[in-house]
């Protein structure tokens, strides 16, 4: 039996080597990013006891093959050498998917806030634009290189156990032979196998370990500290196959919708089956204009880097100047984390579900927003990005649904070409100048959407461009908010200026200051400011968000249509709440708190804003939440209706 013990110790000693390499990476999170802590009371330890547990899960997927094979063949006496081989490179390989997975988690999730997801997987789709963002960002080579050496120094920790192992088996005396000890190693089999199953589950209840088993303490990054990358990113996966979660089941269609008609106040008008929400919206009479219409939605630009916010002085004066000099909403609110998500909502007046591209598909959708409204009312449409057309399908989806023209990497000069996501914004606005002073000898107003894209890593600052903050971060909010600058200089010199509406957003925010919910508020919270003929300056206090830009802004032009969107007109139509969701999660809020859901798992996290973020007892849930839980639930299982419909 001397060689089935060593065999077993072979076995063994791998799948441990495994576990505490990625308990490496998990330090190395806690190490780089562990700033993000904001419970300072909160033990540390039980996150890497959770981290364990759920790296062992993904370890004994790993180990069900060799271990079965290995095992099996050693019942019946065979211990070739050729079977330890194959078992150490399918470890080797494997694993260094897993560590290149827990690599990337510290830079995603430093970004994100959340653990990596099958969400990456849209990157794959860029292959060029992901490998350039990765490999030019210089704050990521510190990742790569970890992975690199890690990852290296395992694969020759594997060659030398295989190796001596190896050596010792050959030399130990041959297995006895007899029922008895072939029953013997068959039961310690059936045993070895029976615990790596139960490592695939994770726990001996009905239902297999989740994500909600890593939440311990009211810290969300501790929490998800304990949760394995690769156990995400599979979970995550696995789920987007499963039937049923293929479609979003919050609550039955038909309460839902009845909800959203009431919330939205077309509850008395009658639709068909698929336009459930369609309205038609009359103009205000006194307004008799067409004015033209810059759009600039603004990358990454959460409302937390402005003055107001009182987190930063000085750092974007140019937006502070236009805070105090517009119509000004204080509180509004992105539909999701990711640019399509805001190109969706802010110009079509749908929201995010989760981490599905709307914009995407094998027919490209068809949406009533901003830029088909205008088009039929004789607008001439333009919209400008940095990067490749076909990022994200904008080209085909923008292009369908209401703009003439749209700018791309494919116009601008290669040199101009800064990194993976094409030119910097000050060239996107010089672009974007000449091209709106073409468009002006047609004879008609004209609608320009510009899309920038230098608040997004890897983080591009020009060698003549001096900021006044010592970090890449907030140097290129100080860049970003200078070329919009530049850029309303040179608009203010030309004829078609002052008969221009401008509108000021961001796609989306990002993590500003300290991390204050599993799903940071700064993530959201992002400006919105319109000024032009006819906009009376002030600060709008109460609750937006992006899809109420279209009714807002289509009362100010004084434009008539059949509205199937899920906005408000916040001019008319103050709102109580507002919802909005990120990848795995769904967020509804108040004036004096939120609400938080993931459809995964099924956790309910509350937040009250007026006493400190005191987050009150899951199962305690107040009838405030409660109501926010029920209009966030309306609302997007009513969103899931319609994109099925219409897909």
């Amino acid at each position: 039996m001397r060689r089935f013990s060593l065999l077993t110790t072979f076995v063994v000693l791998t799948h441990v080597s495994g576990l505490f390499v990625q308990s490496v990476f998990r330090l190395l999170q806690y190490l780089i990013i562990g700033n993000m802590i904001t419970d300072t009371d909160a033990c540390v330890f039980p996150a890497f006891i959770r981290g364990l547990w759920f790296d062992n899960v993904v370890g004994c997927y790993i180990l069900a093959l060799p271990l079965a094979v290995l095992f099996t063949a050693a019942v019946f006496g065979c211990y070739h050498r050729i079977l330890r081989k194959g078992a150490a490179i399918w470890f080797g390989v494997l694993y260094t998917a897993v560590f290149a997975v827990s690599a990337a988690n510290i830079p995603y999730f430093r970004y994100f806030f959340k653990n990596i997801n099958s969400g990456i997987f849209e990157w794959f789709g860029y292959a060029g634009t992901t490998a350039g963002m990765v490999l030019g960002e210089t704050s990521y080579i510190l990742y790569i290189t970890a992975f690199i050496v890690i990852s290296g120094l395992f694969a020759y920790w594997l060659y030398i156990v295989e190796k001596r192992f190896s050596e010792r088996i050959a030399s130990a005396p041959a297995d006895r032979r007899g029922f008895l000890y072939t029953a013997l190693k068959l039961g310690t089999t059936i045993v070895a196998a029976g615990l790596c199953m139960l490592g695939i589950r994770g726990r001996l209840g009905y239902n297999p370990i989740k994500i909600s088993e890593a939440y311990y303490c009211n810290d969300p990054f501790l929490n998800q500290l304990g949760i394995s990358p690769s156990f995400n990113l599979l979970t995550s996966s696995l789920d987007d196959m499963r039937k049923e979660n293929r479609e979003l089941r919050l609550m039955p269609y038909s309460e839902a919708i009845a909800n959203s008609r009431k919330f939205l106040g077309c509850d008395t008008i009658v639709t068909d089956t698929v336009n459930i929400l369609r309205r038609h919206i009359v103009a205000d009479e006194s307004v008799n204009r067409k004015p033209n219409v810059v759009i600039i939605l603004m990358e990454s630009m959460s409302a937390a880097f402005m003055s107001h916010s009182g987190l930063y002085k000085g750092l974007t004066p140019v937006l502070d100047s236009i805070y105090d000099n517009s119509l000004a909403f204080a509180n509004f609110y992105s539909a999701g984390i990711h640019t399509n998500h805001g190109i969706m909502a802010s110009l079509y007046s749908f929201p995010a579900l989760m981490k599905r591209n709307l914009m995407k598909g094998t027919v490209t959708p068809r949406k009533t927003g901003i830029p088909t409204v205008l088009k039929a009312n004789g607008w001439h449409n333009m919209f400008f990005m940095t990067h490749e057309a076909q990022y994200d399908n904008m080209n085909a989806f923008l292009r369908t649904n209401g703009y003439d023209e749209v700018f791309s990497q494919e116009n601008y000069p290669s040199e101009e070409v800064v990194n993976s996501f094409g030119v910097s914004d000050r060239y996107l606005f010089r672009y974007a100048i000449g091209a709106i002073d073409k468009a002006c000898g047609k004879g008609k107003p004209f609608m320009a959407t510009l899309l920038t894209i230098s608040n997004h890593p890897p983080y591009v600052i020009p060698d003549w461009f001096h900021p006044v903050s010592t970090v890449p971060e907030t140097q290129i909010v100080e860049y970003a908010d200078w070329s919009i600058g530049e850029f309303l200089k040179e608009a203010r010199q030309r004829k078609w200026y002052d008969n221009t509406v401008f509108v000021l957003l961001a796609d989306h925010g990002k993590i500003v200051g300290d991390v204050d919910a599993e799903l940071p508020q700064s993530y959201n919270h992002v400006p919105l400011m319109i000024f032009g003929p006819g906009i009376k300056n002030g600060i709008y206090n109460g609750l937006g968000m992006q899809a109420d830009l279209m009714p807002t802004l289509l009362s100010v032009l004084g434009v008539s249509y059949d509205y199937d969107g899920f906005g408000h007109n916040l001019l008319s139509e103050p709102r109580e709440m507002v919802f909005y969701s990120a990848d795995d999660q769904i967020v509804a809020r108040d004036s004096s708190g939120f609400y938080i859901y993931y459809p995964g798992s099924g956790r309910n996290i509350c937040y009250d804003t007026t006493e400190n973020g005191k987050r009150p007892h899951e199962s305690g849930m107040d009838n405030r939440f409660a109501a926010l839980k029920n209009y966030v639930f309306s609302m997007i299982q009513t969103a899931e209706y319609i994109y099925r419909k219409q897909k």
